[in-house]
């Protein structure tokens, strides 16, 4: 988990700051640089990028790593307080994740056309029909977390 937190609160932009260099991390193992920082009272609990390409495990997503070392940090899993930010708008897995810790709110950076689950294919955040809804921040720092992406798969078509 190895975070350097800012000392005092965070809001969304300082917190989005942090999920970005935890994205650029993922690039070292060749992971997607998507990173993903919790926070509660906005106080840093948590930090992860994904590593599937790292663990071989294609849930090893920055969103489920970062609600996991949260659940074990605060030792719940009901993580109604949280504030998850995440350089990219989770996906289904993670969004439905989101919905079963139960988390307060979710905040993004780039949409993602292709597999976002939090407005832009899906909603899952905010279906009235699942047991809990997530109240959802887009577009933070959008145009870094865009970059990044982009970046990183301009790379590999090289």
């Amino acid at each position: 988990m190895g975070i350097n937190a800012p000392a005092g609160r965070l809001d969304d932009d300082a917190a989005m700051g942090m999920a970005l260099a935890e994205a650029e991390m993922a690039e070292a193992h060749n992971d997607v640089p998507v990173g993903a920082v919790t926070l509660v009272d906005g106080r840093v609990i948590a930090a992860r990028h994904n590593e599937r390409e790292l663990k071989g495990d294609p849930t090893a997503h920055a969103e489920l790593l970062v609600l996991a070392d949260t659940a074990a940090a605060l030792g719940r899993w009901r993580l109604t307080d949280v504030t998850l930010v995440v350089t990219l708008e989770p996906c289904p897995m993670c969004a439905g994740g989101l919905v079963a810790a139960r988390v307060g709110r979710v905040v993004f950076g780039a949409a993602d056309p292709k597999a976002g689950a939090c407005g832009s294919l899906y909603n899952l955040c905010a279906d009235p029909r699942l047991n809990h809804e997530v109240a959802v921040t887009a577009g933070v720092r959008a145009d870094q977390a865009s970059a990044l992406l982009t970046g990183f798969f301009g790379r590999r078509r090289d």
